[in-house]
């Protein structure tokens, strides 16, 4: 008997150990439970950091940036959501237009004719709805017409983000994630925009494909093109991207930079930008160099208004980036891909070398990559065009051995063709991006590469400034050879360069078309345009 009672109470303090156990770990739990609650209600209640209104074909949405201390920042969209009712009768008035409006591929294809697609759908739809609803007000007719227009010939709510120009970038990483996207003044954000199905991303690559004559399926899953408004886009397919189909779109800056922004937000002096106007004058060759998305081509695009009016500018790209003011003699060309027999593909090497039969006076090469592209460029260089390209390097040493070595394997000797280098660079901490070093190509005897930088200037960290740090050794004594101007003449002609541009930035003269007013009014008659800045 006392064997079984104390077995039985062995049982009991057993059972309760279990129990207490059991409670433990429901505490742990519902502990757990409420401090992710305490997190997402965190999330939630992010402060709002700054808001702006986008306008996307006439609909005004509304952005808010959120976020806090110990809270991850947020892109939030606010465009009007859609009942039920609303979205079924929306289905019924794409039915109809569909059967009523007929577009041609060219209409689709080319920028001014999707505009011309754009009013003949608008004009249909406002019909359509009119018929149906007919004490709708226009606020909500202009809505509906929007996301009509979005849905049928865009990439629905990613139309919103594209009409943003704050953004730099848009991925769509799949349809499990939220969109996400690179803020210019924020970095990148997570937005509350979500794609429904992989099904809804691999059509919005398909109609990517589409407008430029290519096709993304499975067995040619990968999609590099540019949309209509001339944002470059990126596609891959499930199940090269494990995740899900994935697209990221490049921006295309609608307002771009001129020299006065540059100016304003230091990312360069109105010395250096002076004396790049009379290299650029005078028809020397200058390579941009710099890392990854630090600015090479938005200095490029920048600088390339200082050419005069009356010489032929010839450019080669992969995607149409550079935006050029209208008094330029500009003839901009861009490759081709193949289509999906493998033909029809025009490189930037043929594209270079038929430039050189096109009576360029410049020639500016988007992006300097391979060794036939590089051999023609020196080759042009030499033969007395006057050339421009961007190179991806940190500093003008790493320049100098980017360009000796493969891939692109120019000959050293060929180098002091460069007359100026610029070095672009990103401090990803502060987000800000300065020009670095401004340096020029010396011959060098004593070293194994046969050619050296010798650095003009040079970006300081500690003081955020862009000092000078050496003296030209061959610029100016080329410049005296091109134009005959004595050194003090030339300082002069740099110091007049200086006066307009700070008088740009004082009048705030930042548009393409009104800093490309000023070069214009300059190489016309100068003496007039220095009368009326005095």
């Amino acid at each position: 008997m006392k064997k079984k009672s104390k077995h039985k109470k062995r049982k009991k303090y057993i059972n309760k150990k279990k129990i207490k156990h059991v409670t433990i770990k429901k505490k742990k739990k519902i502990i757990k439970k409420t401090e992710l609650k305490a997190i997402k209600s965190k999330e939630k209640k992010g402060h709002l950091i700054e808001s702006y209104a986008v306008e996307s074909d006439g609909m005004k949405v509304k952005v808010k940036i959120t976020g806090g201390e110990n809270i991850s920042k947020k892109y939030i969209l606010c465009r009007p959501e859609l009942g039920i009712a609303t979205k079924a009768f929306l289905e019924e008035i794409k039915l109809d237009l569909i059967s009523k409006v007929s577009i041609s591929g060219s209409e689709m294809l080319d920028i001014k004719e999707s505009e011309h697609v754009k009013n003949k759908f608008k004009v249909k739809a406002k019909l359509l709805l009119r018929e149906k609803l007919t004490h709708l007000d226009q606020q909500t007719e202009q809505i509906l017409i929007a996301i009509l227009l979005q849905d049928m010939l865009g990439l629905g709510r990613v139309e919103c983000l594209l009409s943003d120009e704050n953004l730099e970038e848009i991925v769509i990483p799949s349809s499990n994630e939220n969109i996400r996207v690179y803020h210019k003044k924020h970095g990148w954000l997570k937005t509350n925009i979500k794609v429904i199905s992989e099904a809804k991303i691999q059509n919005y690559s398909n109609i990517i494909a589409r407008r430029v004559g290519r096709q993304i399926t499975t067995l040619n899953p990968l999609l590099d093109a540019h949309l209509i408004t001339g944002d470059r886009s990126n596609a891959v397919l499930f199940p090269v991207s494990s995740k899900g189909n994935t697209i990221t779109i490049r921006k295309f800056s609608r307002d771009p930079w001129t020299v006065t922004d540059l100016i304003q937000n230091k990312t360069c002096t109105t010395e250096i930008f002076a004396l790049v106007w009379l290299c650029m004058q005078y028809e020397m060759s200058i390579l941009m160099s710099g890392g990854t998305a630090s600015g090479k081509t938005t200095l490029l695009n920048v600088c390339i208004p200082f050419i005069p009016p009356n010489h032929r500018v010839v450019s080669i790209e992969d995607t149409r980036e550079l935006q050029l003011p209208e008094f330029l003699f500009w003839c901009p060309l861009t490759t081709r891909q193949p289509n999906p027999e493998g033909k029809g593909e025009v490189s930037m090497l043929d594209l270079l070398v038929n430039s050189l039969r096109m009576r360029p006076d410049r020639i500016v090469l988007g992006e300097m990559r391979k060794k036939e592209q590089a051999e023609v460029l020196f080759e042009a260089m030499h033969t007395g065009h006057s050339v421009y390209s961007t190179v991806h390097a940190d500093t003008s040493a790493e320049t100098i051995r980017r360009l000796i070595n493969p891939p692109i394997e120019v000959p050293p000797n060929l180098l002091t063709a460069v007359n100026l280098n610029l070095v672009m660079f990103r401090d990803r901490r502060q987000g800000i991006r300065r020009v670095r070093q401004v340096a020029e190509f010396i011959e060098s005897e004593g070293e194994l590469i046969g050619v050296k930088p010798n650095i003009l200037y040079r970006w300081r960290p500690d003081t955020d400034q862009i000092v000078l740090h050496g003296k030209p050794l061959r610029l100016f004594e080329e410049l005296n050879m091109f134009t005959g101007m004595s050194l003090n003449e030339i300082k002069k002609d740099i110091e007049e360069k200086k006066k307009i541009l700070n008088w740009m930035v004082k009048k705030n003269i930042r548009s393409i078309e009104d800093v490309g007013k000023v070069m214009h009014d300059y190489y016309l008659d100068p003496k007039s345009l220095l009368k009326r800045l005095k």
